[in-house]
């Protein structure tokens, strides 16, 4: 089902759940905002190569071209250029929605380097960086130890942040209240908040992913069907207690495994960023749009995680890790290898350009 029949149409405009999508490419965002209601998009390393494939046409000579324009830079800044631009692009088919929306939807969310994960500074450095490109960017950072200080006080410096590499309740309500002594501190100064729109995503699916790689390693054995239950127990808690304590910022579910990484959700105030692919199916999918973020987990499989996983225990519980404990999660870990990879692979593909292999 597409267009205005399409179950994801239905819940932009009937129900407080925002659709972002996890991806700058302008042909899907384009279509996604126009069928199916999104109001936001992603670019981060991951995306950018992902993008390239998609849209070669329209950027295949824009990297020779800053190879020119650049001519001692490394093929790093090149394809940290080439992440900017995308998500220039992005930010301007986005900019009427902001405008409308007053910042609280209609922004383009950019990634800093994932390699910044322990620096404070340069984290905060490229967060001002990156927020001054267009007035509707929205600045990913880690929620590791040194990100959560980032977060802090990029907030306080007037950046929007989507705090990302976040999969925990832990890491959600510290993030939320990292996020509130930025505004207060913001506010104390006399400094305008209003058009700020922060949000904290919860990576429903790679906790979900993690589970299934402790189960192997610790030969667990659960009912079919249990792991899918990790992420959207965690996004339903951080949910409950974000709304009882008024937390500022919004719930965002991100990096989708099944339909019920949205489905779960529906009806909540909270966003949803899905690759444009889980869009198509989620619209596919005949699941009703009606409210299920009330609805309670299913007691047996939280019953399940919670007594086989000490890894959902650490999740699950607000107190189930300290801040100094993010760096070392699993998920955390397996999550920066994966953006830092990305990175690289941006590099060399600006090395095939810079220095073209003379075998082929």
């Amino acid at each position: 089902m597409t267009g205005f029949n399409s179950p994801l149409h239905q819940m932009t405009q009937t129900t407080p759940t925002a659709l972002w999508n996890d991806s700058c490419a302008i042909g899907e965002l384009s279509t996604s905002m126009e069928n199916n209601g999104a109001v936001g998009a992603t670019c981060n390393p991951v995306i950018v190569l992902e993008v390239l494939k998609k849209e070669w046409s329209l950027w295949k000579d824009r990297i020779p071209a800053l190879v020119a324009e650049m001519p001692l830079a490394t093929e790093e800044e090149i394809a940290w250029r080439l992440t900017e631009e995308m998500s220039i692009k992005g930010a301007a088919l986005l900019k009427p929605v902001f405008d409308r929306e007053k910042g609280r939807n209609g922004r383009l969310s950019i990634q800093t380097n994932p390699k910044y994960w322990r620096d404070t500074k340069r984290l905060v450095e490229q967060a001002l960086h990156f927020s001054s490109l267009a007035p509707n960017m929205i600045v990913k950072l880690p929620v590791t130890r040194a990100g959560v200080a980032a977060i802090e006080e990029a907030t306080y410096r007037g950046v929007s942040i989507n705090a990302t590499v976040s999969f925990t309740l832990p890491q959600a309500i510290v993030v939320a209240e990292a996020v509130e002594r930025g505004l207060k501190r913001r506010e104390k100064e006399g400094n305008d908040i209003s058009r700020m729109g922060p949000v904290c995503t919860l990576m429903v699916g790679r906790l979900d992913d993690w589970l299934k790689v402790v189960a192997e390693k610790e030969n667990i054995s659960v009912d079919p069907g249990i792991f899918e239950w990790a992420g959207v127990a965690v996004m339903k808690k951080a949910y409950r207690i974000y709304r009882e304590r008024g937390y500022r910022l919004r719930l965002l579910s991100a990096a989708m495994r099944n339909h019920m990484h949205w489905s779960s959700f529906i009806g909540g105030d909270v966003v949803i960023s899905p690759p444009f692919k889980w869009q198509e199916r989620y619209n596919a999918s005949g699941v009703a749009v009606e409210d299920r973020m009330s609805q309670p987990v299913d007691h047996n499989a939280l019953a399940a995680l919670e007594g086989k996983f000490a890894e959902f225990r650490k999740a699950y519980d607000e107190k189930g890790m300290t801040v100094e404990q993010f760096d070392s999660y699993g998920a955390t870990r397996r999550t920066l290898r994966q953006f830092c990879k990305a990175t690289e692979d941006m590099a060399a593909l600006v090395r095939d350009t810079l220095v073209p292999n003379p075998d082929v």
